[in-house]
């Protein structure tokens, strides 16, 4: 008998092992991504980096995972004219521009997204 019940609370264990491995690789696993699905990528439609002359490096405050640097990259990447890349290990996001920027609407975009522009380095226009 005692078997009978060590191998249930094994199966039972074991089932909500998996749910909850599920569940991860779902809505990730990440501090702003648990109970939600990941945000899907915003594609920049132009790809062009030759209509893009300017180049600008936000350093960024407060992302933590891979949903954080995404929702970062989304945000920048609405904006008309901007085609942004987020490097989550360098805190940073690379921008080509297709017009001069405009600072405090790249901080407004990052600050909507819940995160914190810390220093902006606009590039010589070279990529």
């Amino acid at each position: 008998m005692s078997t009978v019940i060590i191998v249930v609370v094994l199966a039972a264990l074991c089932i909500f092992t998996v749910y909850k491995y599920v569940k991860k690789l779902r809505y990730g696993g990440g501090c702003c991504g648990e109970h939600e699905p990941a945000e899907k990528k915003v594609k920049v439609e132009d790809r062009d980096k030759s209509h893009y002359p300017y180049t600008v490096t936000l350093t960024i405050d407060g992302m933590t995972c891979g949903n954080c640097a995404r929702r970062v990259e989304n945000a920048l990447n609405r904006l008309d004219g901007v085609w942004a890349t987020v490097d989550l290990g360098a805190a940073q996001a690379k921008l080509l521009l297709k017009k001069q920027p405009e600072e405090a609407v790249l901080r407004q975009a990052v600050r909507d997204a819940g995160y914190a522009v810390t220093a902006i380095r606009q590039g010589d226009g070279q990529h």
